[in-house]
């Protein structure tokens, strides 16, 4: 898919291009491809002489080939955005080029970061400019997005608390329920973590490549700032995690203990009625019903009272609650 955006009266609009034709005319700030086909990256290099390469959004990269600028000012950025943080959370690396005041943008699925960018620009008068701004709108928005999913971890771990510290009895089902969601609550926030460095590493590199304005280097200091102050709310709820799964694990063990409990008092309750039928049973010459008939009784009931002692005394010490 192949979406042209073009500035008029400082709004941001956005065309769908389908054929060479139509992109012709156009003098666009921002071209999005959103799984481009062999034909939609023929158009642009035939209209703006820029051949894209096929590993742009490749997630398999060396670190320094993520952010550079060719001999001819061709720009590269490649940077991981956050998607479906309420299902599946993942990062999907998205690659940039900035070539002649347009912006190319290459990436395998639709971002909410993206979406909320052109809403923007669409409702909010010169709130973009050129192609730069449009990039770092991009990034602006993408701390904002990981701020708002930090607030949805927030509002789930205040859930899984409440069932955690206030479950009278958490049996193994609950327990179950309460490790899986502490583990997606965890994914996302390392995913988040994530996120942020490389956020925090474009804006870097824009900065220290002095391609920005005076205005935009303010602006990108800004984003600096917001990514700064998400570290600390991170860096929280992974303690809150490991609380949480700590406390967790803890019922867990309580419960397993209770078993071992229940064996090891039925254990060492049968020990005296087995002794006392190896000592009956060794100490008659013939059989116990021939030589004393009251045998099986006594031994019955000295077993019984065997028995029952241990859990008097386990009952009295609160051994068996």
């Amino acid at each position: 898919m192949l979406n042209v955006f073009t500035l008029e009266n400082g709004r941001l609009l956005q065309e769908e291009i389908t054929s060479a034709a139509e992109l012709a005319p156009l003098n666009p700030v921002w071209v999005d491809l959103e799984i481009p086909t062999a034909d939609e990256l023929g158009w642009i290099a035939q209209r703006f002489g820029l051949n894209i390469p096929t590993n742009v959004d490749d997630d398999d990269l060396e670190e320094s080939a993520r952010f550079y600028e060719e001999d001819n000012g061709e720009v590269h950025i490649r940077s991981d955005f956050l998607i479906d943080v309420d299902e599946a959370p993942r990062n999907v690396r998205v690659g940039f080029i900035l070539q002649g005041g347009v912006l190319f943008s290459v990436h395998s699925e639709d971002l909410p970061v993206f979406r909320l960018l052109r809403l923007r620009a669409r409702r909010t008068p010169a709130y973009v400019s050129d192609a730069k701004d449009v990039l770092l709108g991009l990034y602006d928005a993408d701390a904002e997005y990981s701020a708002d999913a930090l607030e949805g971890i927030y509002d789930h771990l205040d859930r899984v608390s409440a069932r955690v510290l206030q479950e009278e009895k958490m049996d193994d089902a609950t327990a179950s329920e309460v490790l899986s969601a502490i583990a997606h609550e965890e994914d996302l926030n390392g995913r988040i973590r994530r996120n942020v460095m490389d956020t925090r590493r474009a804006v870097s590199f824009m900065m220290r490549s002095r391609m920005l304005s005076a205005d935009q280097f303010e602006e990108a200091r800004q984003i600096m700032r917001d990514i700064d102050s998400l570290d600390s709310h991170t860096a929280f709820l992974f303690d809150k995690i490991n609380f949480l799964m700590d406390a967790t694990v803890g019922f867990i063990n309580i419960n397993q203990n209770k078993i071992i409990k229940l064996f090891s008092v039925a254990s060492v309750a049968l020990l005296p009625p087995t002794l006392i039928a190896s000592i009956y049973g060794m100490n008659f010459k013939y059989m116990p019903e021939l030589e004393w008939q009251l045998g099986y009784p006594f031994a019955l009931g000295l077993m019984l009272v065997s028995v029952a002692t241990p859990f008097i005394y386990f009952y009295r010490k609160g051994w068996l609650g």
